[in-house]
C-alpha cells in the first residue's frame, strides 16, 4: 500500500503562500490536533473527567444564551 503525503505545489517561488496552505491543509485534517493529543498518554478516567467537564461548560453556555435580557422598565 502506498501512502501519499500531503502535498503542495509551490508556484513562482513563492514558498510562504505554500506554507500558508500546507498548514491550512493539515489543520483541516486535523493532524495537529491528533499529533497534539497522543503526545502523552491520559489515562481513561482522566479523559472522562475532562469530557465531562467540557459538557458542563458547553451546557452552561447554551443556558446562558438562552436567557432572556432583565426588563429595563
Amino acid at each position: 500500500m502506498k501512502y501519499e503525503g500531503r502535498k503542495v505545489i509551490v508556484h513562482d517561488g513563492n514558498v510562504d503562500k505554500a506554507l500558508r496552505k500546507f498548514k491550512k491543509k493539515i489543520a483541516e485534517d486535523g493532524l495537529l490536533l491528533e499529533l497534539q493529543e497522543r503526545q502523552f498518554f491520559v489515562k481513561p478516567t482522566v479523559r472522562k473527567k475532562l469530557a465531562k467537564s467540557q459538557a458542563k461548560k458547553r451546557w452552561s453556555r447554551y443556558l446562558q444564551s438562552q436567557k432572556l435580557p432583565p426588563k429595563l422598565f
